[in-house]
């Protein structure tokens, strides 16, 4: 998968990396390419989340991207999915947690219902799922918090968020 951008986290003091965390997402279209988005609204140990984040989670071990992203879609937000295309990766970290995260990023659109399985931490810290279109994702996405973990999930997605503009731009010719 091309890689899209390598970022440092500038809002936590670096005291090393001890481990790596695989991960799955992906801007969700809905039937009328709407973007699915959490709000996030928490105050936890990152310092107060208020902010959007696209849907997805950690791949488990042995299990491959698109079975991952297709989990995480349907405990999440309680659909099945259909994968449209790769969008990129983008290497991150998180210092305050010691974690190096290697984010793949896809363009899906949501097909049939399902029963959502929210995590305990989940059902906390996500306040509500949105649908919205590809530019109003970009303009809460330039708006929001630009500080802490909400500044770090906003340079890791903005960019892949423009990528999926283009890809849908690209769809409809």
């Amino acid at each position: 998968m091309k890689l899209v951008a390598s970022l440092k986290d500038d809002q936590y003091p670096f005291t090393g990396v001890d481990h790596v965390r695989e991960i799955v997402r992906c801007i969700l279209l809905d039937e009328n390419d709407n973007v699915c988005l959490e709000y996030l609204l928490d105050d936890d140990g990152f310092g107060p989340r208020d902010y959007y984040e696209t849907p997805g989670g950690g791949i488990k071990s042995g299990e491959d991207h698109i079975p991952a992203l297709e989990r995480e879609i349907e405990e999440e937000v309680g659909y099945h999915i259909e994968v449209l295309q790769e969008l990129g990766e983008v290497k991150d970290y998180y210092n305050l947690i010691k974690r190096r995260n290697h984010n793949y990023y896809y363009l899906a659109r949501r097909t049939k219902k399902c029963p959502q399985r929210l995590e305990p931490d989940e059902k906390v810290r996500i306040n509500k799922i949105i649908w919205v279109p590809i530019d109003e994702a970009i303009r809460l996405y330039e708006n929001m918090q630009n500080v802490l973990v909400g500044r770090l999930v906003k340079q890791r997605e903005l960019p892949i968020l423009k990528l999926a503009k283009i890809a849908l731009q690209n769809m409809s010719k």
